[in-house]
This record gives C-alpha cells, structure tokens and sequence, in this order.
C-alpha cells in the first residue's frame, strides 16, 4: 500500500487499502492527484486518487497491463509501459491473442532469435514499449512501435523513457542492433541508444548514434534544454565506467559531466536551476552522494552514506533520499542542500529495531593479490564476547562486478548469520565497485586468480583473529560467489561446510545456457568456439577441478534463473553425489536468480544456517 508522511516529518497517513498490491506511486505536477500502479480487480494497471477525497479510478484496462507510470510536467499526459506484440494495431487485437494462448492446448513455443529467454521470463512474441494517455483516459498511444524492447531492459537503473516539460516529445532506451543475418544482436551487444520521438507523432531520431557502448536513463532538465542520461564506451562490456552525460536539444552537441572520475554513476536527479546535477556513486563499500553541472562539469561530493533514491525539492532547498547501513533497514531522509545532517522522515521499523542487538559493520584491510590493498566489512555476533571463540563466516558476493556494502538487504542479510553466533567477514576482493575501474576490469579473465588469492588472505585475518576458532570455518556466497564457492571446493579444504547458490560450475557450457551472452564473451575474452577462449573457460571452470573437491556442500537453485540456468546446479550435484561427497540441493521451482518470495526466503535462511551449523556447532 501507499503512505504519505510530511517532508517536515510527522506521523505518516495510509492512502491506499483493499486488495492487490500499490507501488509506484508519482505525484501530479499540481499536488492534487497520485498516479499509481496497482494489482487490484487481478492485473497491473494504472490508477488515478485524488488527494482531496475520492475513491482512486482506473486510468488504464489493457490485456498486456500497465507498469511504469509518470506525469508529464503539465499533467496533461501520463506514460507508462505494457508489454505488447508488435503487429498488433490495438488492445483488442493483443488480447484475442492472449486469449488463444491461454486457451491453446498446444504450448510449444517457436523462436527465431535470441534472448528468447531474459532473467526469469520467457518471450512469448511481446516487447515493452512507451505509451502515452490523456490524464482524463482514453485510448492510449504507442510512441515506441516495432519489435524492439523501447525501453531496454537495464537492471538496477532508473527509467528508461521520460517526457519533455512541454509535453512534445519523449526520450527512451532501445537496442536496435541487428547480427550479420539481420536477427536481433540484443542478445551479445549492449549498445542501448536513446531515441526522441514526439508524443503526437513523427518518426524517431538516434541521439547517441556515435557511441557504441550503452546509453540509458534519460532525464530532462526542468527548463527542457538538456537530456541528462548514463553512458558507457565499450560495447558488449556491461561493467564499463557509468559516466553522466547531457545531450543539448539546442546545439546538439554532448556534454561529459564526470570526466575523471573513477566511479559508476548511478540514480540522479536535476536541480531546479537546470544547471547542478546531484547523483549517487559507489566508494569503499558505501554509496555517496554527488554534484557536477552543465556549465562546470567538475564532480564533488556532498554527502556521505549509504544513499539511493534521489530526489530535490522543487525550490532547491532540500534533497530527499533513502538511506539505510548494515544495522538500519532503508528510511527516507531529507537533507539540506546546503549541508547538514540527514533527517529521517519514515519510522515504520523503529519498534522491531528496538528489539534487536545488532553490531555496526567494521572496516578492515588485507593484502591482497597484485599488491593491492583489499577491504573487507567485518561483523561480530550480538552480545559480543571477546573471551569467546566464534565459528568463521566467510560471504563472497555476486556480480562479480558488484561489492558488500553497508547497507540493508533482505538477501544475505549478513546480520542473520552474525545473529547464529558467526563471525562474517564480507571481503571486496578485484573486480568489486567502489574502488575504481581498473580494480573493477581487474577480475575479466581471471575468475580464479586475484580474487581467489585476495579471498584466502581475508581468510588467513579471520583465521588469526582471537575470538575466531580456525578449526570451524565455513564460506557462502551467490552467483560469481557461487562459481568462487565452487572454485574454493576445488582448491583448497580449508572450510568445513560450503553454500553454493545459483553459481557457475562449467564454464564451457554456461556458454550455450546463459542469455545475456555479451557477459560471457567479454569475460572470457571471445566465444568458445575461439581456442583462445576456450582455454581460458576450462582453466576457470570448477567442473576442471571437480575431482579434488572433499568438502560437503549445499547447493541452491531457482528454476526460472536463465542468468545462470539450473543445469550448472544439476551438473555440480551429479558429480558430487556420484564422488560420495556430502551434498544437498535445495531447488526453487518458483524462484529466478534471487529468492524473492517471503516464504521460499524463511526456507533459504533455515537450510542455509542449518547447514552451516550442522558442520561447525
């Protein structure tokens, strides 16, 4: 459901009930109405409250759904999007089709390119485009036709489509890159480009045709003049520098906001002078807040933390963000632009916090591979005794392009294993974020190599610690941490119990089963059929190694993860069991790459720390 609390702080009031779930909610341009999409009456659609009263009415009753919503600046027009087959004239023609779908006794599926398959979803012929509709209802207008996702699916970014403040014209992401036998090359190129188009017609134009890598979340100025938007170089390399442009409408020319500087740009937000850009970025395992500008595209940092979400007030005076550490789940806070201290605005979580002992992440660093100096965020159980001595914990992320930070999740929530007596050690090893891009690109080609050193120095610290017992080590992790726990089990029997989650066991066929290919071939430098490329799969696969691996292991699989399919699970499990090793496989029939659902999340959390306690308590 939906709440609203006053920017000054206060007790928040309840805007939404009944049946089906409320999310993203977007204020009018004039305060007076919440746009908001909603599952209530069985699909996702778009909804319409008034705030002075009133029940909330439907604004939108397509068979594809709605998902998406935003105001244009005169709240005339709201967008959205819905996923709809491509040949389709109207809402009537895309049901009939669903309709025979559903209704079919045949459910084979035919496919004549790739990305068939994306994240945890089938295709079934539809493509999510842009549309636009009258605040008062009405048909709405598809603004971004043809079988092209318009926008692209971009994991972790904001949307991929806004509308000018006049109204006239929207600016999206879509991959129009065609292979050498004219199919879609969505699949193993990453050049997303931006296109305009005018809501009431015209065709659309390229405005980022120069660059191959990827150009996304695009965000026009308050007074229209400037596109501000997320670029990378490379293409094909989804973990390039994230770099802050804008394109000027007026002179078409683009201008670099962040030049040098080392780090991903993520969410950001206008001032309301059309010149200042605020935007978050990783730093050492916590996630600040920046500035630069049109005019002195210089990046200064304004705001430490862990901080996501931004947003400025209309007058300039306040940033409103969400914040959260590894002891404070997300919370919305304001801050003023001139500086100060964050105010948290939202305390839905105070009275369940106020019932726990948790410890604040610690800071350590380690030798690691290359010389490089490694981080590690450290966390003691509750109730902290140092005469004690603790089983070990070591938690390798994902990515591997990504990192631990200080921050709250409700997937491998390090707190739940510090609160089963562990003590966790959650290292940023080569190839995390925050650390700079050559640090990042490090880890392209060698899975097995620095981070795997960085990884068993990290251990070597948490070995020698007084209060941590040697002889009870354990290690866990998920998606490139389930390859490394993976590749740990091959080489080293330093750990009494390993967890493996949704991890790359066999390179050579991870190939052929992943969708997203353009990861796969930038980090093993090519495609498998290259000899070249092939050595470098099998030297960084476990499955080469499998032979000499004697610790048990608990492996976990989603069947609708197509990041990394069930088959690598499948494959590591067959062997184990045929070597006599101790294994277990807890799979999810209704799960993808993440265990999303609140009680397939109780099940995880118990098999996992029963797991680990089984072999160290």
């Amino acid at each position: 459901h939906i709440w609203v609390v006053s920017s000054e702080g206060g007790a928040p009031r309840q805007l939404t009930r009944g049946d089906g779930s409320d999310t993203r909610p977007r204020w009018s341009p004039d305060g007076k109405s919440l746009a908001f999409i909603s599952t209530r009456g069985g699909n996702s659609q778009v909804w319409i409250l008034p705030l002075d009263g009133g029940d909330p009415r439907p604004l939108t009753s397509l068979s594809t759904e709605a998902d998406g919503v935003t105001w244009s600046a005169k709240g005339d027009v709201l967008l959205f999007t819905s996923q709809v087959f491509p040949d389709c004239p109207d809402d009537a023609c895309n049901s009939q089709r669903l309709k025979e779908a559903t209704e079919s006794k045949v459910k084979a599926q035919i496919f004549s390119e790739l990305l068939f398959r994306h994240w945890d979803s089938w295709r079934d012929g539809r493509y999510t485009h842009v549309f636009a509709v009258s605040a008062t209802g009405g048909p709405p207008r598809d603004l971004t036709p043809g079988a092209y996702d318009s926008p692209t699916f971009f994991l972790g970014a904001p949307d991929g489509y806004a509308i000018s403040p006049d109204g006239t014209e929207v600016c999206y992401t879509s991959n129009r890159t065609k292979g050498s036998a004219g199919q879609s090359a969505a699949a193993w190129t990453t050049n997303n480009d931006l296109f305009i188009v005018g809501t009431k017609s015209g065709e659309p134009l390229n405005i980022t045709s120069d660059n191959p890598g990827s150009d996304a979340s695009p965000q026009y100025s308050p007074n229209g003049r400037y596109i501000a938007y997320t670029s990378q170089a490379r293409n094909g390399y989804e973990s390039d520098l994230f770099r802050l442009r804008v394109y000027d409408r007026e002179s078409g020319k683009t201008i670099d906001l962040t030049p040098g500087f080392d780090q991903w740009v993520g969410g950001f937000a206008w001032g309301p002078d059309s010149n200042t850009i605020y935007f978050s970025a990783p730093d050492h395992a916590r996630q600040p807040v920046f500035k630069t500008s049109v005019t002195s595209p210089k990046v200064e940092k304004v705001l430490e933390g862990m901080n996501d979400d931004l947003s400025v007030s209309p007058d300039g005076t306040w940033l409103f963000l969400t914040r959260s550490s590894l002891t404070q789940p997300t919370g919305i806070y304001r801050v003023a632009i001139s500086g100060g201290t964050p105010m948290l605005l939202t305390h839905e979580n105070d009275a369940l916090l106020a019932e726990l002992d948790m410890n604040p992440a610690e800071f350590v660093t380690t030798a690691g591979a290359q010389g490089a100096e490694i981080e590690s965020l450290m966390l003691k159980p509750p109730g902290f005794d140092p005469n004690k001595k603790y089983p070990g914990l070591l938690l390798v992320h994902g990515g591997p392009q990504g990192a631990w930070e200080d921050a709250w999740s409700y997937r491998w929530n390090a707190q739940m294993f510090a609160a089963h007596g562990y003590a966790v050690l959650m290292t940023n090893f080569h190839g995390s974020t925050g650390y700079g891009q050559k640090f990042v690109e490090s880890i392209s080609g060698d899975w097995g190599g620095a981070p795997y050193q960085d990884l068993m120095n990290a251990t070597d610290f948490l070995e020698k610690l007084d209060y941590v017992d040697k002889t009870r080590m354990v290690a866990a992790g998920a998606s490139y941490g389930g390859f490394m726990i993976d590749w740990i089990a091959a080489h080293t029997d330093r750990f009494k119990a390993l967890v493996s989650h949704d991890g790359v066991y066999d390179n050579p066929s991870m190939y052929g089963e992943t969708e997203e290919i353009w990861f796969d071939e930038w980090e093993f430098k090519g495609v498998p059929w290259d000899k070249e490329s092939m050595a470098i799969r099998l030297k960084l696969s476990p499955s080469s190694y499998v032979q000499n691996i004697k610790t048990p292991m608990l492996l976990v699989q989603g069947a609708k993860d197509f990041r990394i399919p069930e088959g690598q699970a499948f494959q590591l499990f067959s062997a184990l069991q045929r070597r006599g090793i101790k294994s277990k496989l807890l799979y999810f029939p209704d799960e993808g790459h993440w265990v999303l659902k609140p009680q397939n999340s109780q099940l995880w959390y118990k098999m996992v720390l029963e797991w680990l306690d089984e072999h160290v308590k």
